[in-house]
């Protein structure tokens, strides 16, 4: 299924962000995306938490300032990386597994502003570990509530 957006919409692109290279490449595609666009991208950090749904986390994410260091981190990366392009952006982190909470994200500005186009943006990765145990590229693919690009 192809679906364009009509070149006076709003573009509102949801990238999946944690520093990798993947990443970095999902937000250089959006950044060009959006180029000559009006638009916004909400970089998306999605924090696993070991054992979710399972049991409590120890700590809270919001007091566990591992959590918050990689977040300060991750956000000054991204800023880095769209210094240079003008774009309207914001930074996000959300905890629990990467294609449930970007599918969320993207479902909530969806929902919000009707007359937006919303995509989620996502790198892909050919590391063995995510052809064996899957990737959210793969997750989302199955499972998108709103158009999906998969960057190489």
């Amino acid at each position: 299924m192809t679906t364009a957006s009509p070149p006076e919409a709003f573009l509102h692109l949801v990238v999946g962000y944690d520093g990798s290279p993947p990443a970095c490449r999902a937000l250089d595609a959006a950044i060009v995306l959006l180029h000559g666009r009006s638009g916004r991208i909400d970089v998306v950090y999605v924090a696993h938490l070991p054992g979710a749904g399972v049991e409590p986390p120890v700590a809270s994410p919001e007091m566990d300032p591992g959590y918050v260091q990689i977040e300060q981190e991750l956000r000054a990366q991204a800023a880095e990386q769209l210094r240079d392009h003008g774009a309207a952006w914001g930074f996000e982190r959300r905890l629990g597994n990467a294609a449930h909470e970007l599918s969320t994200a993207a479902t909530g500005i969806r929902d919000a502003n009707p007359d937006e186009f919303v995509v989620i943006v996502v790198g892909s990765s050919s590391s063995a570990i995510h052809r064996v145990a899957g990737s959210v590229a793969i997750g989302l693919g199955r499972h998108s509530p709103v158009p999906l690009l998969i960057v190489p």
